[in-house]
């Protein structure tokens, strides 16, 4: 989808992609064929420019064709850079400028909260996205609301665009930053599909906090000349590239099957 359109954010989208898989394919109670269901599960994008492996989570989920996905950032198409709710179906709200997608999911899960609803709200973040003081609100907030029915994933590959996060506004000790602001924590590999389901499982049990699972991941995650290289938090691999990235992939594909 990205060689097609000549633009993208690849790096994140490996390293964010296990995650949508699991999120989309076993734990999220959805219907693709009824996308504003009342009793839905809520799921925010709020790295919003991963919208690669958004896109393919979406379509395998079956809420557009996947023919579609070919349509990817060309002119005309529903399938924008950054994920659009008038748009397409699925997408609970527009996510992009980094630092409004949890804050809004906080909202989504307060009105649950007051309605008692039985549905749960999931919202995936950046970890340079961390560095917005918005998040921080919001994770406040939740946290003060005691909002049992939340659960983030941070998207821990430690590195954004141009650089690592640790060299640009340094995010450790992130874990006891959660705690002290009133959440749940977990790690997990979020590239071990075992472990991810049996942490999610988890966090859809009842309880009196929200929950933010530290998902440890790599940027480029299969391909060797993007992983853990910031450089590729945006671009466009070239032809050779391409062959390359497509042939480990496949390759890593075929020994987890096996």
């Amino acid at each position: 989808m990205i060689v097609d359109a000549g633009q993208g954010h690849p790096g994140g989208d490996l390293s964010s992609a296990d995650i949508l898989a699991a999120l989309y394919f076993d734990i999220l109670r959805i219907d693709g064929s009824s996308p504003t269901a009342p009793d839905r599960d809520r799921f925010v994008m709020s790295k919003g420019h991963c919208t690669g492996a958004l896109y393919t989570a979406l379509a395998g989920a079956g809420f557009f064709a996947e023919d579609e996905l070919d349509t990817y950032l060309k002119p005309g198409s529903r399938l924008n850079g950054h994920p659009n709710r008038t748009y397409l179906p699925g997408v609970e709200t527009n996510t992009g400028p980094l630092g409004h997608g949890l804050p809004v999911a906080v909202g989504i899960a307060v009105a649950g909260q007051i309605d008692q609803a039985g549905y749960r709200v999931f919202a995936l973040t950046g970890d340079g996205e961390l560095q917005e003081g918005s998040m921080w609100e919001a994770a406040m907030f939740a946290g003060h609301r005691k909002l049992g029915n939340l659960t983030v994933i941070v998207d821990r590959n430690r590195l954004q665009q141009g650089a690592k996060t640790e060299d640009t506004n340094s995010l450790e000790p992130l874990a006891d930053k959660w705690r002290a602001f009133g959440w749940e924590v977990v790690g997990v590999d979020g590239h071990d599909h075992d472990a991810l389901l049996a942490t999610l499982d988890a966090a859809v049990q009842p309880r009196e906090k929200p929950l933010v699972i530290i998902a440890d991941t790599h940027k480029g995650q299969g391909v060797s000349f993007m992983q853990d290289q910031a450089g590729w938090h945006h671009g466009v691999p070239n032809a050779d590239q391409y062959a390359q990235a497509i042939q480990e992939l496949e390759a890593a594909f075929d020994v987890e099957a096996r």
